[in-house]
């Protein structure tokens, strides 16, 4: 459980969900992202697991270090990433950040103890060192070459490729993987759509399962279908697991997504996948409902389109807290 003082810290949310619960899980969300909107769809993701399913969630901000103002395009200034020592799972939506050595510290802690990740869209690419070259995180950018790939390669199984469908005119329809149609993360998960278009994905650790597979479609709406030809044959992966091993005998859990503009989690089954997801990553896939876990919206969701600088000028973490408010003009 968090502190009080944590609580009432106006530089992140906290949602307590069942308070004093002895199974409570904890749960640390990271947005900093500049194009996908990740400020809006963390604080929306973390109040419905909160509120549907019981996790005392903290959600993290890129932030201007003056104002306080939520700023995607930070990349240095995450306040609270030390929260992440309570977290049972990090949930990270991350983009070419430059973290601190002490901040970066506690995400590679996270990741070396074993407990679990969830990683979305951009976070394959989380991480790029310019300025601080020779920072012993250095090696976590995503062209790194020792690990392969930087922290996207080691941790999620892929870094940034390239666009595989035509970024802003053909989006994604998620199509679940027939052999791995059983698995727990998949319970419920019928119809996926997402504005985003498909990254392409080159290869995935033999410790990897497919859960969905892109679907490169011929626009932008839930009615467009499959493009015709090699763009969709073979279909490149948009949703997988990983179990990782991290010592002789153990295994790490992780989830990885490149769908996740806050535009796509509209997709109620999306929601769903990553709901699932959650409970797999921490061994509880046994408390999956076969319908798959509740994943219904709640509050204002009026998501930004994503693109950069179109983020929402003037917003502090509070403006977030119960839904997304009508877009305003800066403060």
């Amino acid at each position: 459980m968090l502190k009080p003082e944590v609580e009432k810290d106006p530089r992140w949310l906290v949602y307590d969900g069942q308070s004093g619960s002895p199974d409570q899980k904890t749960v640390v969300f990271v947005a900093g992202d500049e194009e996908y909107r990740s400020e809006e769809a963390l604080p929306m993701l973390a109040r419905l697991l909160s509120k549907h399913h019981g996790f005392e969630c903290v959600v993290l901000f890129s932030q201007n270090p003056e104002t306080g103002e939520i700023d995607p395009n930070e990349s240095n200034h995450i306040p609270g990433m030390h929260l992440i020592a309570d977290a049972d799972l990090l949930v990270l939506d991350l983009r070419f950040r430059e973290l601190p050595d002490t901040d970066m510290a506690h995400v590679m802690a996270h990741m070396e103890s074993g407990k679990p990740l969830i990683g979305i869209r951009t976070t394959t690419h989380a991480f790029n060192y310019k300025k601080q070259k020779d920072s012993v995180h250095a090696k976590w950018t995503w062209t790194s070459k020792d690990p392969k790939d930087g922290f996207g390669g080691e941790f999620l199984g892929e870094t940034w490729v390239a666009h595989h469908g035509h970024h802003g005119q053909e989006a994604t329809r998620g199509v679940v993987n027939a052999d791995a149609a059983d698995h727990p993360v998949l319970k419920g998960v019928l119809d996926v759509f997402g504005t985003t278009d498909v990254y392409a994905i080159r290869s995935l650790p033999e410790d990897s399962t497919v859960l969905l597979n892109g679907a490169v479609l011929d626009g932008m709406t839930p009615e467009s279908q499959p493009v015709e030809g090699a763009k969709n044959s073979p279909m490149h992966p948009v949703a997988w697991t990983r179990e990782r091993e991290w010592k002789p005998g153990r295994s790490q859990r992780i989830l990885a997504t490149t769908m996740g503009a806050a535009t796509d989690w509209s997709s109620e089954d999306l929601r769903r996948l990553f709901f699932n997801g959650v409970f797999w990553t921490l061994g509880m896939q046994d408390q999956i409902p076969e319908g798959g876990l509740k994943a219904t919206m709640f509050g204002p969701w009026n998501p930004t389109p994503f693109g950069f600088n179109a983020f929402r000028k003037g917003m502090l973490p509070s403006d977030y807290r119960d839904g997304i408010p009508p877009i305003q003009e800066s403060k």
